[in-house]
């Protein structure tokens, strides 16, 4: 049990996922998918500032809990430059205003309400805000590059694969 007394992670009799290796190697299964996701990921960047990706790509997989995803992109961005500082505060970026730019405070609200939907539909809202901030070929391909990275931790997420290894 932990503190809040609810059941430690494999309590139930079932090992936690981490404590499985992969479940299927998609990507050698399945390279047409694979290579069309590939291309895919480089059309989305397109017009996205890389340090921007970064972020974004963080976001999502926070959200979507792809420890994978969350690694690589980690690793990524720190290589690229990025504060220990913001990438420790991302998961909180917004009550850290001040360690956020307009533009990428509207890129994370936007990359939660893609991620999560939990409308069913993105707010005006948050769109607006975006909108404000890129211009509408920026928007178009920061929506695609945050439907990629959802679609890849979906890939991570339901195959189990495992962090630090491709």
């Amino acid at each position: 049990m932990t503190t809040d007394n609810t059941p430690a992670p494999g309590a139930s009799g079932t090992a936690p996922a981490h404590d499985h290796g992969p479940r299927l190697r998609w990507a050698q299964r399945a390279p047409e998918v694979y290579r069309a996701m590939i291309a895919l990921d480089a059309a989305a960047r397109k017009d996205v500032d890389p340090a921007l990706a970064e972020l974004v790509k963080i976001r999502a997989s926070q959200l979507n809990k792809c420890a994978f995803c969350l690694d690589m992109h980690l690793t990524d961005a720190r290589k690229a430059g990025e504060s220990e500082e913001r990438l420790h505060l991302l998961l909180a970026w917004a009550e850290a205003p001040d360690l956020y730019t307009p533009k990428e405070r509207a890129a994370l609200a936007l990359t939660e309400a893609i991620t999560v939907l939990t409308d069913g539909f993105v707010p005006d809202e948050i769109y607006a805000q975006a909108a404000a901030q890129f211009d509408e070929t920026e928007l178009a391909h920061l929506i695609a590059l945050i439907t990629t990275i959802n679609a890849w931790n979906r890939f991570g997420v339901s195959t189990r694969m495992t962090p630090g290894k491709a």
